[in-house]
């Protein structure tokens, strides 16, 4: 199964936000975001616009505007998104819990490709649904932090040390 590059584009910025919002930057504009992620601006934001709908980001309007997260990342799972851009997670309709149709198999309730797909979506499912846009927020800052990275969408590009010191040894 592979994700929609809609989907791809729109996870990366939502990570963007959270990670923006988490060194005391929440509102980003979209050109920012699209130079970051060397994203087609006017792709970037139809999928804004779509994430806006839905309620995942807001837009500030004037100089300093953009657009921000509307709701706490903790509650952003990852396939909720993906779900909203692409559709269910299913690998083939009949095991989508959404969206089920029937597929050409005559014997539905003994396929075994039916029951392998069943497992391939339910995994899918569940890794997609424990992750929530916090966490992994949470997992790059820490290893942009390791890297010494330089954030760009700093007020100014900055280490990202010098926003998130490293722990102390041993803590």
């Amino acid at each position: 199964m592979n994700i929609s590059k809609r989907s791809e584009y729109a996870l990366r910025a939502l990570i963007d936000l959270g990670i923006a919002q988490e060194l005391g930057r929440p509102i980003l504009q979209v050109s920012e975001l699209a130079a970051k992620e060397k994203l087609p601006i006017k792709f970037l934001e139809q999928i804004l616009t779509q994430l806006r709908a839905n309620g995942y980001v807001e837009t500030k309007r004037g100089k300093h505007g953009g657009y921000l997260l509307a709701k706490p990342a903790t509650r952003i799972k990852l396939g909720a998104v993906i779900r909203l851009l692409d559709g269910p997670l299913a690998p083939i309709p009949c095991v989508s819990q959404s969206d089920y149709r029937k597929c050409s198999c005559p014997d539905e309730a003994h396929c075994g490709l039916r029951m392998v797909m069943l497992d391939v979506r339910n995994a899918i499912s569940r890794i997609l649904d424990r992750f929530t846009l916090a966490q992994v927020v949470e997992i790059t800052l820490r290893k942009m932090r390791r890297d010494n990275v330089i954030v760009p969408f700093a007020q100014r590009a900055v280490l990202l040390e010098e926003i998130l010191p490293l722990p102390a040894a041993g803590s």
